[in-house]
């Protein structure tokens, strides 16, 4: 069996669901036509309509995609010894980022905080990515036996979203690894 060398190349949904969520991400849901997702997904603009009936089911789109693509990162830290080592390897994952995050924000974040000003049932969609992660944190907070899990999750998430915001607004990822290091310095202080 001879291998082509070509990949299979995604196809015109997946495209511009991915090419949404980079336009999304960069630019803003105000800023960003329909037609600038199209072309940047390399799809006829009419087409778009033929997958998504309308803008915000697109975006709907990119909030499933950040959804399954936190759950995964979740579902592969779970892989860790213990609730602490997960916890810390959360943390991790931003600073991993942290370039991304300094010159477009939390692509989660900045996503939700912009649907919110709008009063959209999207905004309640972005929320629920949020709690995909607080209710897991929290699960990790009480299985190393804290009181007040659920307490513990919003700080730890608290501080992610803050030093995401602060490095994005200082354009400096320095910031938010050196947030998140400390966050792990936190976590590791716990009883």
């Amino acid at each position: 069996m001879t291998h082509s060398g070509t990949e299979k190349r995604p196809g015109k949904r997946e495209r511009l669901v991915e090419s949404a969520g980079e336009l999304l991400h960069v630019r803003g849901v105000e800023r960003t036509t329909l037609a600038e997702i199209a072309h940047a997904a390399d799809v006829p603009p009419g087409n778009v309509y033929y997958y998504f009936k309308t803008r915000d089911d697109l975006i709907r789109a990119v909030i499933d995609t950040r959804a399954a693509s936190i759950q995964t990162l979740l579902t592969s830290i779970e892989r860790r010894s213990t609730p602490r080592a997960r916890l810390k390897a959360l943390a991790r994952s931003w600073a991993d980022v942290a370039d991304v995050v300094a010159a477009n924000g939390c692509p989660i974040g900045s996503l939700a905080s912009e649907l919110n000003k709008q009063d959209t049932a999207l905004a309640d969609d972005a929320a629920k990515v949020f709690r995909l992660v607080l209710d897991w944190a929290e699960a990790q907070f009480r299985d190393m036996g804290c009181k007040e899990a659920g307490n513990l999750a919003t700080t730890l998430f608290a501080g992610v979203q803050g030093a995401a915001l602060l490095a994005n607004t200082l354009r400096d990822p320095n910031v938010l690894s050196r947030e998140m290091r400390r966050l792990e310095r936190w976590i590791d202080s716990l009883a």
